[in-house]
Parts: C-alpha cells; structure tokens; sequence
C-alpha cells in the first residue's frame, strides 16, 4: 500500500464515521466504496469490518441508552446463521460485481413505503432483518439501506433509530471480518494495510462517531429521513458509473 492509499483510507475512516454517526448507514456506504478503489476485494471487506466495527460500536456505546436490546438479540442470532451461510459458500465478489452492488443497494431507500410492512421492533422481523441484511452485507459489502427498511415503520426516535442499527451491525460486521479474515489465519496474503493505518484509523473513527453525534443532536426527524435518502442515491449512481467503467475495461 502506497503513503498516498494509506492516508486516503485514514481520513476516510474520519469522514464516513461522521456520516454514519449522523445518518446511520451512509458512512459504511461510502467507505466501502472508498476502500475498494484502493485495496484488493477481501482486504477491503475485512478493513471496512474492523473501521466499521469499531465506529458502530463506539456509536451504541455513546447512545447505549437509546438501544433496543431485544431488538439486537434476535438480530445478532440471524447474523450468525447468515455468517455460516456465506462461509461454507467460499463467495467473493469481483471489483466490477462489487461496485454494481454497492451502486444497487441504495435504490433500495426509494421502495415505497405503502409496499413495506416491516418493523424491526416484531422479534420475527428482527431475526428476518438480522439474516438478510448480514447476508447482503457479505455479498456486496454493505447493507444500510435494506436495513432501513425495517426501521421505516417503527415509532422510534432518530437516535433510537441509530442507536440499535449501530448495536446490530457490531455483529454484522464482526461476522464479515470472520468470513473475509479466514485467510489471515492461515496466512494466505490478502493485501490488508499495515497495522499503523488501523492504529490511526481507529481513533479517529470514534472521534467522527462523537462528532456526528453532536450533528444529528442538532437535525429534525424530518430533515434526517430526507437527507439520508438523497445522500446514499447519489452515492449510489458514483458506484454504478464506476462499475460500468470496469466491465468496459474488463
């Protein structure tokens, strides 16, 4: 990794934890895509785990009293059965494939709603939510906006509404460092940055987590909901353009 990729990838770090800390899932969104331009496809899955990892957790931590627990449990028993699913599969995506995803992921938000009956506060919707959205995010690297659905019709607040999405992608993100971080143990090289990016990367992404929490104290319910929206679409149609780019060249 060059000084130029690895700078890149720590401010990044910052920046997308921000964005997570405020909207909830564009942060993954965007860093994803941000590591996948400079890192082979299984180094990027197991990197945007550890950073993400970390920032969600930071983020249920500082908001741990907004959490729904119960949510998060059926949740996280979902994700590991998801985990093994993907696992025993041996699936990894290529770059052209990965950037199509992360590009059709976000149309997801634009799902009317009438069509959607979905609340994550019901235990079997938040086990369904658990095994779809840690499924997707195995297989195209994030899944934000799927998860949203199931937040679309629950009565929670907008820090509720961060603080347990943020609880439940800890084991959606622990169970991609798992699958994708398979290799590590065995040794098999990967191309993941050096240990010094993540020493530096780490602490800042608390640091845009503690600032993006202080932005979202300051924005209404309604003004969240409609920024999110937007702010994923475009970043979607960046990623299809660039996944257009490499098939040409492909």
């Amino acid at each position: 990794m060059t000084l130029l990729a690895a700078v890149f990838v720590v401010c990044m770090a910052f920046v997308t934890a921000t964005l997570s800390g405020v909207f909830g899932m564009a942060g993954g969104l965007v860093l994803m895509g941000a590591l996948a331009l400079v890192l082979p496809v299984q180094a990027a899955f197991v990197s945007h785990g550890i950073l993400q990892l970390v920032a969600n957790g930071w983020r249920s931590i500082l908001h741990r009293k907004h959490v729904r627990w119960d949510i998060v449990g059926w949740y996280a028993l979902a994700s590991l059965i998801a985990g093994l699913i993907v696992a025993g599969l041996s699936f990894t995506p290529s770059k052209p494939l990965l950037f199509l995803l992360l590009g059709l992921v976000p149309f997801l938000t634009w799902l009317p709603q009438r069509w959607i009956n979905l609340d994550a506060a019901r235990p079997p919707q938040a086990f369904l939510s658990g095994l779809t959205v840690t499924g997707l995010n195995l297989t195209a690297g994030v899944a934000g906006p799927l998860l949203d659905i199931f937040f679309v019709r629950t009565e929670l607040t907008r820090h509720a509404i961060v603080a347990t999405k943020a609880a439940t992608q800890v084991f959606t993100h622990l169970a991609k460092i798992l699958v994708y971080g398979a290799p590590l143990v065995t040794g098999v090289a990967i191309g993941m940055p050096p240990l010094w990016v993540f020493a530096i990367a780490i602490p800042l992404s608390m640091a845009g987590t503690y600032v993006g929490g202080l932005i979202l104290d300051r924005m209404s319910d309604v003004n969240f909901k409609r920024w999110t929206r937007w702010i994923v679409t475009a970043v979607g149609v960046s990623y299809l353009i660039r996944a257009a780019q490499l098939f040409a060249a492909g």
